[in-house]
């Protein structure tokens, strides 16, 4: 019995901050927003995801963290990926180097089972059903949001796990600023990026922001040829080419409109286990959003919100110079979203959503999938209660329908402790691999259920910051599992059950002048059917990072452990990765930054048979404007 190509595929498969934070969201909302942060008595930080409406973070009721253009500048991380892999509850994996296949593992949820937005657009593939977070290269980023949790009822399938939100960088109302970077390091690694942002006009009623970057290294090779002698043993390199642009008019202080695009280009080489020594195998990869908004206010209480978009997703394949497969998906997204706020402490929102998934594929063909999508929401406060209940119907084109709902309540005990508990219902939609690959698709199956319910304590001040405790459980039902026909192939079939019970802790704020950011989880992820834990998520794992300004410098670290995990057939042993960094600010403009990845030389794996980046240096020459 040989396993489907498809499962296989899967398997390979501070007030700065604040401004910040505001940039990014419609401008029709932003003058409520900051009315809510500056009445708040705890945090500024603005977050959008968790309600789909500006609201400062420590007012979240799902587990929410915010990473803002410091939190970028700091982390030593250099694509989306490695950033979240900060968050709590996150959890990630690659097959080798940058660029390579990757997971992302959000309370124990799949890949699949969690959502990542650009800007509001989905991106994921629509063969695979995840997206690809380590072409997202963080020069073109100005913030990212996670929110951990089941919250399908505000953004329909995937979002079993939680939500990646990342937001590109926007133009702010002064002069045209220029700003690049130079990077080199181990491996050969070559880093440039360039930016401009600025208004068009002296008024600053049209801004912009546009943003280039190149990195090429050569890498190291991905599969340990000891485990796999038929990999090839040569070194496997990344180019990544990556362009993000923003432009936004204000027509009055009532409307403004708007365009954004980004696109990540990679070309990854990568190992073959069941290949020849000598392949040279290549994935060619894109990850592209682009989109066209416009926001209005129609009165004093109620705002709209008008998006067309498209989200792309492509993979190619080349060994040995001759493309052997080719996985191009689309998504095109129309969201029309309104929020009627009524008195100080209530707010409605209401909307509609179109969503038409297509896959060009020389492997199999798919019948194109369309969506339609309603949803409805309230956020209010009642004295020291805080309420959030979110409902959505998602009607398919080729299973039926889907309802997922949000209950959500806090209860403040003073201006700093509340309590808090959500029970939630969430689905993911098959994917087209799912549905109809050669020999193991199942046009039949319907999608994956769960429900999940949480508990936590807060406690928020300016001077500490936000910490959290979460008790949850997720429970998952109609998994969708590859067994057996009897014969040669695996079928998909809705069989599967599993459950993920933990308590996660996290800690974004400050020890006095110190920016610190924990976050501590144990978990029990259990597949049920099997009886056995599930693949690659660890039962204990932490992140903990903390940085200082002290004159002209800025330094920093981060501390990322991990027990083992459960991988096939194999367990990976835990790990301990610590990394530096270290800025000066050569003068009101020119800066150098060093870093050091894997200060003590780990040999540690992220997956099965394949490689880590060992100790590395990488040095940094930046001019910005002062």
């Amino acid at each position: 019995m040989v396993l489907p190509l498809a499962a296989l595929r899967h398997g390979l498969s501070r007030h700065g901050a604040l401004v910040a934070a505001l940039s990014a969201l419609p401008l029709a909302s932003t003058a409520h927003a900051a009315q809510t942060a500056d009445d708040s008595q705890t945090l500024a930080p603005v977050v959008v995801t968790a309600t789909r409406a500006p609201q400062p973070l420590a007012e979240s009721i799902p587990q929410t963290s915010v990473f803002d253009e410091q939190d970028i500048a700091d982390t030593n991380a250099d694509d989306a990926l490695g950033l979240v892999a900060l968050a709590p509850g996150v959890q990630i994996t690659r097959n080798g180097g940058p660029g390579s296949n990757s997971g992302l593992f959000i309370r124990g949820a799949a890949s699949s089972q969690s959502l990542v937005l650009i800007d509001g657009v989905r991106v994921e593939s629509a063969s695979l059903g995840a997206a690809q977070l380590s072409q997202l290269m963080l020069d073109q980023i100005g913030r990212v949001e996670v929110v951990n949790g089941n919250v399908s009822a505000l953004y329909g399938s995937n979002a079993i796990g939680g939500v990646v939100q990342i937001f590109t960088k926007e133009g702010e109302p002064h002069p045209p600023r220029f700003n690049f970077e130079a990077e080199y390091g181990s491996y050969h690694t070559q880093r440039q990026s360039a930016g401009v942002s600025g208004a068009l006009d002296q008024d600053g009623r049209t801004t912009f922001s546009v943003n280039v970057s190149r990195e090429k290294t050569d890498g190291f090779s991905s599969i340990n040829p000891e485990i796999a002698p038929g990999a090839n043993p040569n070194a496997n390199g990344y180019l990544n080419e990556s362009v993000a642009s923003t432009l936004r008019h204000t027509f009055s202080d009532k409307w403004d409109a708007g365009v954004r695009f980004l696109q990540s280009n990679g070309i990854n080489s990568f190992d073959d286990a069941y290949g020849q020594p000598a392949d040279i195998n290549e994935s060619h990869d894109r990850v592209r959003s682009a989109s066209v908004f416009a926001n209005g206010r129609i009165t004093d209480n109620w705002t709209t919100h008008f998006t067309i978009a498209q989200g792309q997703d492509r993979a190619n394949i080349e060994q040995n110079g001759v493309y052997t497969s080719r996985f191009d998906s689309e998504n095109r997204q129309y969201t029309w979203q309104n929020d009627i706020r009524i008195g100080a402490a209530h707010k409605l929102l209401f909307g509609y959503e179109h969503l038409d998934q297509t896959l060009d594929s020389d492997q199999f063909s798919a019948p194109d999938r369309h969506v339609n999508s309603v949803f409805a929401g309230y956020v209010g406060h009642i004295g020291a209660n805080d309420l959030q209940a979110n409902l959505r119907h998602d009607q398919y084109s080729d299973f039926g329908g889907a309802n997922s709902y949000y209950l959500g309540y806090a209860y403040h005990f003073d201006a700093h402790w509340k309590a808090s508990a959500s029970y939630s219902a969430s689905f993911r939609a098959p994917s087209f691999d799912d549905l109809y690959y050669p020999f193991s698709g199942n046009p039949s199956i319907q999608p994956e259920r769960s429900h999940s319910i949480e508990t936590a304590l807060q406690y928020a001040s300016n001077a500490l910051g936000v910490m959290r405790v979460t008790l949850f459980q997720t429970r998952y039902s109609n998994l969708i599992d590859y067994v057996s026909d009897g014969g040669f192939y695996y079928v998909a079939q809705n069989v599967g059950r599993a459950k993920v019970q933990g308590i996660e802790g996290s800690w974004a704020g400050h020890i006095g002048a110190t920016d610190v950011r924990a976050g501590v989880t144990f978990q029990n992820p259990v597949d049920e059917t099997n009886h056995e834990d599930l693949t690659r998520r660890a039962r204990r794992f932490a992140t903990f990072t903390a940085h200082r300004t002290i004159g002209p410098w800025r330094v920093g670290g981060e501390w990322i452990v991990s027990g083992q995990r459960s991988d096939y057939d194999s367990t990976l042993a835990g790990y301990g990765v610590v990394n530096l960094s270290a800025r000066y600010d050569i003068s009101k403009s020119w800066y150098v930054t060093a870093r050091i990845d894997n200060l003590f030389d780990k040999d540690y794996e992220l997956a099965y048979s394949y490689n880590t980046p060992r100790r590395g240096a990488y040095i940094t020459l930046g001019w910005q404007p002062s």
